[in-house]
């Protein structure tokens, strides 16, 4: 019974850590930050989801007016964000990186495990059992 009690503190604290924080105030925001350019750029439009590259979300601090690329093939090195290894012609990746920006700048968890419905942040999805157990 503790053991499940744990796991559920734990998911809930998770589910927390995954949003958006203000970088005045420090207070986390209950929702999921919206892509600016979503209507513009192709995250809707590529259905395929990358490849699984670490089952925990990452902290990086974005600037309000900046666009960003971030990596949905999975591949890049300098993970969350995009490098171009989905140029590679022999990798043969059908995915390209999704461009966004954020209304005020602050800390963000973007997505490692690039299954989010959300485009690039976190939405919690890395906690799925078949997620958990794909990284070691």
């Amino acid at each position: 019974m503790s053991i499940i009690l744990r796991r559920n503190l734990r998911a809930s604290w998770m589910l927390k850590a995954c949003y958006s924080s203000n970088a005045e105030s420090g207070a986390v925001v209950k929702t999921i930050p919206k892509n600016l350019l979503e209507d513009k750029q192709t995250a809707v439009l590529q259905k395929e989801n990358g490849a699984i590259f670490d089952k925990r979300p990452f902290k990086i601090h974005l600037d309000k007016d900046k666009t960003y690329s971030w990596c949905l093939c999975g591949k890049s090195k300098s993970q969350p964000l995009c490098d171009g290894m989905h140029k590679n012609e022999f990798l043969k990746i059908k995915q390209r990186p999704i461009r966004f920006k954020v209304e005020k700048s602050g800390d963000y968890w973007l997505c490692n495990c690039k299954q989010t419905t959300h485009r690039p942040f976190c939405d919690g999805t890395h906690k799925q059992p078949h997620i958990q157990t794909a990284v070691k």
